[in-house]
């Protein structure tokens, strides 16, 4: 398209858009290239004018926040960007922009022009004195852009002209880390060259041969060790060697066990957990390079006859059918056809070299039992994955996927006519519960604007709310899946399951929108997960919801619209075809204690909100039988009369769930 033509299109999209208030059709031509539609706007505007809609920011649909400058800093128009300056707007102006999936929140002209490559921009505006070492609110700065995507031509510009290489994100992670992560060479190398620290570390005690190690960039191993990296652990006890065999990345391995600074006994680990790796590794399964660097690692434990290094056995563990160890080349060479034997000898291998209380640890059980799943396994798979919530949860790790895939697997065993051991559900419910009361802890209230953690905690609350909404969905399956297995249980067992769904009741967890675990058993809207679940978990529930009230649940709870779960279960659209749910449910909540006269948000009752004639609407008649106390409640509502303050607190909240609706009022 040429810049005549362009600009034709532009003035037409003006024309047929004459409803754009000007700091649109100023922006819009920013946006899209219109230099000299822009230059004409500008002009016809006065001086302190066309600087006020300059630096003003425009808000995209999709939550990204620009200004003129910035946006063309970010698809690259050069020509738009001159006539932006010689309007000497605001080169500070800080904008909320996207890149690779990633929300930048603070980012300035220069940065945007780095990260999206732009040289020719980011001359003009150190031309034009921006700040080069302007940070983002995680403190990238234009420099760590430009090594995140291997800009080395930016690089250098941007080094030439005083950005300071040493400053790091707020997770102290530096542009030589970045670009060593990202697999940039030739700009590892400058940056090396110009000084900067191999040896720094982030937050989490990782280095820049860490992070290359981790990704199998053997080229920028090497060159890090030229200017004397040092091989150090992270804060979880990993040098890069084992963070590279924990990957399963062989090169690099194949490369470091053969330098001086590696001891013997480094070696024989690192070799035994890249082995272990690769036998229960998903993107990188290769069980003839397990054997082989197993092999390797056992050899190199033997290679002094008179001396040997013995493996510290650890306990055996029943989720690996109590496996041992191999000790010796020849109970290695005996299971070297035995697929199961290698799997197993290979977790065993990595919870022993790595230890229980690694992050890592846990994943590669999960996609062994997952394996045994789909093999139709399912005992396994259950031992395995119940190893790795202990794990996950012992480690303070959040178990959000774990408790949902349980839910999926029980339901699947059930779709299918597989027994299901009450036990194991159970036990999940048991790790839930803990969950949820963790999430609930974490929702404590964000800071001051001036505390510099409060950004933090806001994150904090935010993850804790959406854990919270997917735990409580999970929880709810693994309710509705045991209410299918109580006749399997003693009376011992019924008690105890009482009193931990009991426990679960009193934590009054609820997502976002006020529905409580008892409004989720009731609501035919509540989401269901479609691999398998949804052939068991079918809502509303009666046996779910009639468990919810025997343990405590509140059946005059409210949701954000004040919805009782009685409000929900009227709305009920299959009140014919189901209609023994809508009735079990009913009669469960009314004899439950729940008030026929509790009001929501609109003024309605429940009768008021079930459909005039409807199924619902009989039920609920057939259960009327106001006490004193609810029609007294009702007149003091209906009449407006005094009474908070005058009355105790108790009777306070009685009184608001009570009002005269309005739909039949």
């Amino acid at each position: 398209m040429n810049i005549a033509y362009r600009e034709a299109w532009f003035k037409y999209k003006l024309e047929m858009c004459a409803s754009h208030d000007l700091k649109s059709r100023i922006y819009y031509a920013a946006k899209d290239g219109m230099s000299l539609a822009l230059y004409t706007l500008l002009n016809s505007l006065p001086k302190s004018e066309a600087y006020m809609f300059l630096n003003q920011k425009y808000l995209e649909e999709d939550g990204q926040e620009y200004t003129p400058l910035i946006v063309a800093a970010r698809y690259g128009h050069e020509q738009v960007v001159k006539v932006l300056l010689s309007c000497d707007p605001d080169l500070e102006v800080e904008g909320t922009v996207k890149f690779d999936g990633y929300i930048i929140e603070g980012a300035s002209a220069l940065w945007v022009a780095a990260c999206a490559g732009h040289l020719n921009i980011v001359k003009l505006l150190i031309k034009h004195r921006a700040d080069v070492n302007h940070a983002t609110k995680t403190n990238s700065t234009p420099l760590r852009a430009a090594c995140f995507d291997g800009r080395l031509d930016i690089v250098r510009y941007l080094t030439k002209h005083k950005a300071d290489i040493h400053i790091a994100n707020k997770y102290n992670n530096t542009c030589l880390m970045i670009a060593s992560y990202k697999g940039h060479l030739d700009v590892v190398s400058f940056l090396l060259e110009t000084g900067a620290d191999p040896n720094e570390k982030a937050l989490c005690g990782a280095t820049a041969m860490h992070f290359a190690a981790e990704c199998g960039y053997v080229d920028i191993v090497k060159e890090l060790l030229k200017y004397n990296a040092k091989f150090s652990a992270d804060d979880a006890g990993m040098t890069p060697i084992m963070t590279a065999a924990e990957r399963s990345r062989g090169f690099i391995i194949d490369y470091l066990i053969e330098r001086p600074e590696i001891s013997i006994e480094e070696r024989i680990e690192a070799l035994e957990l890249l082995g272990a790796s690769y036998a229960n590794d998903k993107e990188n399964y290769d069980l003839s390079k397990a054997y082989m660097y197993m092999h390797k690692s056992m050899e190199l434990r033997y290679s002094d006859p008179d001396n040997p290094i013995k493996k510290k056995l650890i306990q055996p563990i029943p989720a690996y059918e109590n496996w041992v160890e191999c000790q010796t080349l020849s109970e290695l060479e005996a299971i070297k056809r035995n697929s199961n034997g290698l799997h197993m000898e290979a977790l065993t291998i990595r919870e022993r070299v790595l230890g229980s209380s690694n992050p890592e640890v846990p994943q590669p059980i999960i996609y062994r039992g997952a394996i045994f799943a789909d093999n139709a396994r399912f005992d396994r798979c259950l031992e395995l994955w119940l190893h790795a919530l202990k794990l996950r949860q012992k480690n303070y790790v959040s178990v959000s996927k774990d408790l949902l895939r349980f839910a999926q697997v029980f339901s699947q065993m059930l779709h299918i006519g597989t027994k299901v051991s009450h036990s194991h559900v159970i036990e999940v419910l048991a790790g839930a519960i803990l969950e949820l009361e963790r999430n609930k802890s974490k929702l404590t209230k964000p800071g001051s604007k001036d505390d510099p953690e409060t950004v933090m905690v806001i994150c904090s609350f935010i993850q804790a709310l959406d854990d919270i909404e997917s735990n409580l969905i999970s929880t709810l399956y693994l309710l509705t899946i045991l209410t299918r297995l109580l006749k399997q249980c003693s009376e011992e067992e019924k008690f105890n399951i009482g009193r931990m769904v009991f426990t679960l009741n009193q934590l009054q967890v609820t997502l976002r929108d006020g529905q409580s675990l008892l409004h989720l058993a009731c609501n035919a809207e509540t989401p269901v997960d479609e691999f398998h679940t949804n052939d068991v978990c079918k809502f509303p529930c009666a046996d779910t919801t009639k468990l919810l009230i025997k343990c405590g649940a509140d059946v005059n709870a409210m949701d954000g619209e004040r919805n009782t779960p009685l409000h929900v279960i009227v709305n009920y659209h299959k009140a014919i075809s189901d209609f023994m749910t809508l009735y079990t449910i009913i009669t469960a909540l009314t004899d439950g204690g729940a008030h026929l006269d509790c009001v929501n948000e609109r003024g309605e009752t429940p009768l008021d909100a079930s459909a005039t004639g409807s199924v619902a609407e009989i039920i609920l008649k057939t259960q009327m039988n106001l006490s004193l106390r609810c029609l007294a409640a009702n007149a003091v509502k209906r009449h407006q009369i005094p009474y908070k303050g005058l009355v105790p607190k108790a009777l306070e909240s009685f009184i608001e769930l009570h009002g005269s609706g309005t739909k039949r009022a």
